[in-house]
């Protein structure tokens, strides 16, 4: 008797569903490292492109001529990463860095590094909108209090520039975890890579393919629902209680009455 769509999947499941688990536990792993280093690159790159240099710097001195070519070569890998495929990035870096100096590294390893400098391509310029975002006044007023550039960014500026990004960051997640099918093409045992070995071994397309599919939009849905819930917490309560408790208007009124 001929297997209906119904059976297939059963079987798919019954037979390969460590396959699939394997693979989406690479997918994972090399998304959220990929995420996580990929934000500090771009928080290291957004920090150092909004770094302002004073009037009194001459137009030739050292630091401004460094820092200008620091900014000019961050600007060039941001551009070559955002205006390329990661496909592409990932066989020219994979493949070219083991043509030209013999390194065959993990492919693990590669698709970890490969995510992690394309997201830090994307980040670097969202965490330049955050920090510019921030209230100019606020940095002025630090700055008045006697606050460097540093000190004014890390107690001041970053903790609200986080808070700003944080959805631009976990959309980066979302998005890693799907693009990380491409690495398939260096080898990589993401789950896509493991779909295909799948379709390869029972001779399917469409039934490997469908649990695929529910697997990626079960992490994304999850992971999207843990990201908003994260979010709520850090925005805090929607009302706040006058010292913490709901009679002391009341207390503060009489007390107000007794002194009149």
């Amino acid at each position: 008797m001929e297997k209906t769509f119904y059976d297939w999947v059963v079987y798919i499941i019954e037979n390969y569903g460590v396959w699939f688990l394997k693979g989406a536990g690479v997918t994972l792993l090399i998304a959220l490292t990929g995420t996580i280093i990929g934000s500090i690159f771009g928080l290291l790159i957004g920090i150092i492109k909004t770094i302002p240099l004073s009037n009194h710097v001459g137009r030739f001195s050292p630091k401004r001529i460094g820092l200008k070519l620091v900014n000019i070569l961050l600007t060039i890998y941001i551009e070559v990463f955002r205006g390329t495929p990661m496909i592409v990035q990932a066989i020219v870096i994979y493949y070219g860095i083991a043509e030209a100096w013999g390194i065959n590294w993990d492919p693990i390893v590669a698709g970890i590094f490969i995510v992690s400098i394309n997201t830090g391509a994307y980040m670097s310029e969202v965490v330049r909108g955050g920090i510019q975002s921030v209230d100019k006044g606020q940095t002025e007023a630090a700055h008045a209090i006697g606050m460097t550039h540093w000190q004014t960014m890390l107690h001041v500026v970053l903790p609200q520039t986080i808070r700003n990004i944080l959805p631009a960051t976990g959309n980066e997640f979302v998005i890693n975890i799907k693009d990380t099918a491409v690495l398939n093409v260096i080898t990589v045992t993401e789950l896509f890579f493991m779909t295909k070995s799948v379709s390869g071994a029972i001779y399917k397309t469409y039934e490997p393919f469908l649990v695929a599919a529910s697997i990626y939009l079960f992490l994304t849905l999850v992971i999207t629902r843990i990201l908003r819930y994260v979010e709520k917490r850090m925005d805090g309560p929607s009302s706040y209680t006058i010292f913490g408790s709901s009679t002391m208007p009341e207390q503060i009124l009489k007390r107000g009455e007794q002194i009149v």
